[in-house]
C-alpha cells in the first residue's frame, strides 16, 4: 500500500531541501569569502522553509493515516520503524527551531535582518533578542551546540532510515521503496 500523493511530495521535498542544506553548510568553508554570507543566509531560509513543510507533514499525517506496514515485519521491526520516524520528526522540528533560536541569539542579529530567500524580512525570536548581551552570547553558543548535535543525530537516524528501507526492499523482498516513490 502506498502513501498519499501529498505525503510523498512533502516527504521528498523535505528530504531534498535538507540534503541541500546539509551540503551547503558542510561546504561553506570551501566557498570564496564573498559567497559565505549568502550561503549561510540561504541555509537559514531553507531551514525555515523545512520547518513550515514539516509542520504541514505533521498536520497531514495526523489527518491521514499512513499505510499499514507489510505483515511480514516483526514486532521489533515495527517498533524500530515507529521509533525512528518519531525521532526523525522530532529532529526535523528541532533542527530548524534550534537554528532559528541560535540565529536570534547572534550578537549582530539586530543590525543584520534575516531575509527569507531575499524576498522579505523573517522575524527573529523576540524573547531571545531581548536577552542581556552576556547571557545572549552564552545562549548563542548553547543553541549552536544543540543545532550541531541535532544535525549529527539526524545523520545517524537518516542512515538508519535509508538502510531499513533498503533492507526491506532488497533483502526481504518487500516493495518498500514503491510505497514512497512518486
Amino acid at each position: 500500500m502506498r502513501y498519499t500523493r501529498p505525503a510523498i511530495i512533502l516527504h521528498w521535498l523535505v528530504a531534498v531541501l535538507m540534503a541541500v542544506n546539509i551540503a551547503l553548510i558542510l561546504l561553506v568553508e570551501q566557498f570564496p569569502d564573498d559567497w559565505v554570507r549568502p550561503a549561510i543566509d540561504t541555509h537559514k531560509s531553507i531551514g525555515i522553509t523545512v520547518l513550515g513543510l514539516v509542520l504541514l507533514r505533521i498536520l497531514w499525517r495526523l489527518s491521514h493515516r499512513p499505510p499499514a506496514m507489510p505483515s511480514s515485519y516483526g514486532r521489533l521491526e515495527r517498533f524500530g520503524a515507529h521509533a525512528a520516524h518519531a525521532v526523525l520528526y522530532l529532529l526535523m522540528l528541532l533542527l530548524p527551531l534550534s537554528g532559528w533560536m541560535h540565529d536570534s541569539a547572534w550578537k549582530n542579529a539586530a543590525t543584520h535582518p534575516m531575509q527569507l530567500f531575499g524576498l522579505f524580512e523573517w522575524p527573529r525570536i523576540g524573547w531571545i533578542m531581548s536577552v542581556q548581551p552576556d547571557s545572549k552570547e552564552m545562549l548563542h553558543t548553547v543553541l549552536g551546540n544543540v543545532h550541531e548535535w541535532a544535525g549529527t543525530v539526524f545523520y545517524v537516524m537518516f542512515a538508519l532510515h535509508l538502510l531499513g528501507a533498503l533492507k526491506h526492499q532488497f533483502f526481504d523482498g518487500e516493495r518498500e521503496l514503491q510505497r514512497m516513490l512518486p
